[in-house]
């Protein structure tokens, strides 16, 4: 798959949320990595990523919405959401396309999610 595949099976995702939850994507980056550089790999606790097989698939580093306060904003950096292509390929490609193509569609809402406040327990429950 093509970087530019990637990114557009991101960016169809994202297009696919609906408004009232997109427009609530405040002060967020989202963004495509080719593989978790050490410090993400570093900073990642249970809550704001997506593991499978010892494999990072996305990455949340920020503030969620229900942790926001009314002080949040002034001088804060943007969250970022950070959806990886390497693991993604190395454990769906053999699956076929539309079984890749849905994880990566799953690992990015399962972020937002992530935005929005909702643990792991929540997500998954939700199919996430």
């Amino acid at each position: 798959m093509t970087d530019e595949q990637f990114e557009g099976i991101v960016a169809d995702t994202l297009d696919a949320i609906p408004d009232k939850f997109f427009d609530e994507l405040e002060n967020v980056i989202i963004t495509v990595a080719d593989e978790p550089d050490d410090d993400q790999l570093a900073s990642v606790e249970e809550w704001n990523a997506v593991f499978e097989d010892d494999e990072l698939l996305g990455l949340y580093d920020g503030t969620p919405l229900t942790e926001r306060n009314s002080s949040y904003g002034t001088g804060d950096l943007p969250d970022v959401i950070t959806i990886f292509k390497g693991p993604h390929e190395r454990l769906y490609a053999d699956e076929g396309q539309d079984i890749l193509h849905d994880q990566i569609r799953r690992t990015v809402i399962h972020e937002i999610g992530h935005f929005f406040g909702n643990d792991d327990e929540m997500l998954a429950a939700m199919g996430y």
